[in-house]
């Protein structure tokens, strides 16, 4: 009896969990348990309420929160074996748009579960000198799980609306010859211009298997360009775009997009889409899409990537106004980009690319190809990521293409094959013809070197003459940059490999200066400024 009058008087058990109840927990349980609330909030998202709160809440939680690891694992597995899905999915317009609402709910949540958390861990039952600690901790969490979570909701807004301003809504195009062929144009549209006159021409060939890429380059001044078949201006130029020594290719955009707009109803771009004709013709290949780039707009891009770093080879000049338009001489440069290690803001790295002054034009060729190897060293994934706006906000003001939207995923994951190969180049002019031809062109023989340079490694190995392979150049950088942030001439030339020695001085030793250059230009003593700039076509990036 008396045992069992004791059991039934004895007190019933304090609640003593410190987990649930801190109450009575000592000072230091309680800051360890503040800090293992935290963690399981930040990295298992809803634990914290199954075992010190809501557990209604946190079971809710808990599911959200392997659904997201199942969907991030599917993710995972779509990378490994169809990563062409996976990056249309992120690209399409719809998709994008249901993910960064996903994105931003997720934050949200996981926001409010923190704030619940802080009310779980009582503040107030905390040391003094620990609740501002635990504070700046709650607060470093937040910023790592909804802050993360929110700037890739922003990140991918801002890449969805770029994607949507630069690339079309049409259909998808499908390889020809096994080949996917893109026109690559840097143009300028002044205030005396209609439309954009491409002064740079490029096409960039890439095997739809096995992303081996090749460019071929065009200059702007090539006469008798040869319209495909089927192209509209082919009726009004039979035998080639051959009304005299104005008619350089870079001139049918302006003629299509003032005179003949009519022949190309429903297009968005005529005069693009009859230069693409022209260089598909020309070549003999067909040229499927096109991207143009405004020249104007191009400094703004570099400005946003924080400028680019370059290895000079002469000094280029930034030109002054033409003073005689028969010989084509300009006054007293504004001033000069010096030969040797250079880093260049947008103004200077537009005037690298465009001036020709004391040169022809095959050495801004070359030095616009060094310009686009230094952008796409640069932009790696730390510069993307730390100034993804402006460099997007910039690239919808740079970049026009007729590319569809819905094939991006295919292109990025044909630049990932293509990545580490190397690239093989023709250049319609030197160094694989004379200075002469783009006058007279002569087709059957671009024909035939565009053939042995296209076609697959194991019938044109013997014709490695014919070709010239890059050094150093990454085939998948340059797909990369033709499937987002596509620019001007996008290879770097042979002479720009890294065994030149800037010129830095005359042949007698004498330092070259701004001030010597400028004093043989008031003495009109052209060639002394030729024979000293020679060669700035010679350039790589750092």
């Amino acid at each position: 009896m008396t045992t069992s009058h004791s059991r039934s008087q004895a007190p019933q058990p304090a609640m003593t969990d410190p987990v649930r109840n801190p109450v009575t927990a000592p000072a230091p349980v309680r800051t360890k348990r503040a800090f293992v609330l935290l963690l399981l909030t930040l990295f298992v998202p809803g634990s914290a309420q199954i075992v010190a709160g809501d557990r209604k809440l946190g079971r809710i939680a808990l599911r959200v929160t392997l659904a997201v690891w199942g969907l991030v694992v599917l993710a995972l597995v779509l990378l490994m074996v169809n990563r062409t899905l996976l990056i249309g999915i992120v690209t399409n317009a719809v998709a994008s748009l249901l993910i960064i609402i996903i994105l931003v709910a997720l934050a949200l949540g996981w926001a409010a579960l923190f704030i619940n958390t802080l009310r779980l861990i009582r503040p107030v039952l905390l040391a003094p000198g620990m609740r501002p600690i635990v504070g700046a901790a709650l607060v470093l969490a937040m910023v790592l799980s909804s802050g993360t979570l929110g700037y890739a909701a922003y990140v991918l807004n801002v890449g969805r609306n770029a994607i949507g301003s630069i690339f079309s809504a049409g259909p998808a195009m499908d390889p020809v010859d096994g080949r996917y062929n893109f026109l690559m144009m840097g143009g300028d549209a002044g205030d005396d211009r209609t439309g954009r006159r491409p002064d740079s021409l490029s096409v960039l060939s890439v095997d739809a298997k096995t992303g081996h890429t090749a460019i071929i380059s065009v200059p702007r001044n090539l006469q008798n360009a040869q319209f495909s078949e089927g192209s509209p201006m082919r009726k009004i130029y039979p035998d080639g775009y051959n009304c005299g020594d104005e008619c350089l290719i870079n001139a049918i955009n302006t003629e299509v997009t003032n005179e003949h707009k009519d022949l190309y109803p429903g297009v968005a771009d005529p005069g693009a889409q009859a230069t693409l004709e022209a260089v598909s013709g020309t070549l003999g290949i067909t040229v499927q899409a096109y991207v143009l780039v405004d020249m104007d707009g191009f400094a703004k891009l570099i400005d946003a990537m924080g400028g680019i770093d370059i290895k000079a080879g002469g000094w280029v000049p930034l030109s002054g106004p033409v003073t005689d338009e028969a010989n084509g001489i300009h006054g007293m440069p504004e001033g000069w980009i010096p030969a040797g290690d250079q880093h260049l803001d947008g103004y200077h790295a537009l005037w690298y690319g465009r001036s020709r002054e004391f040169v022809d034009d095959y050495a801004r060729i070359q030095r616009q190809q060094c310009v686009q190897q230094a952008m796409l060293k640069q932009l790696d994934p730390a510069t993307l990521l730390s100034k993804f706006e402006d460099i997007a906000n910039a690239g919808t003001k740079v970049v026009d293409s007729n590319i569809s939207a819905s094939q991006l995923g295919s292109f990025v994951d044909l630049a990932m094959k293509a990545k580490g190969q190397e690239v093989s180049r023709l250049t319609i002019g030197p160094p694989d013809f004379d200075a002469s031809f783009s006058t007279v062109p002569d087709f059957n023989q671009i024909h035939d070197k565009v053939d042995k340079l296209l076609a697959p490694k194991s019938e044109s190995a013997g014709a490695a003459g014919d070709t010239v392979v890059q050094p150093g150049a990454s085939a998948g950088r340059l797909m990369a940059a033709a499937a987002a942030a596509p620019l001007t001439q996008p290879a770097p030339s042979p002479t720009s490999s890294s065994d030149f020695t800037p010129v830095t001085t005359t042949p007698d030793g004498e330092p070259i200066t701004e001030e010597m250059l400028n004093q043989f230009k008031r003495e009109g003593n052209e060639q002394a400024i030729r024979d000293l700039v020679a060669t700035n076509g010679q350039c790589r990036p750092l």
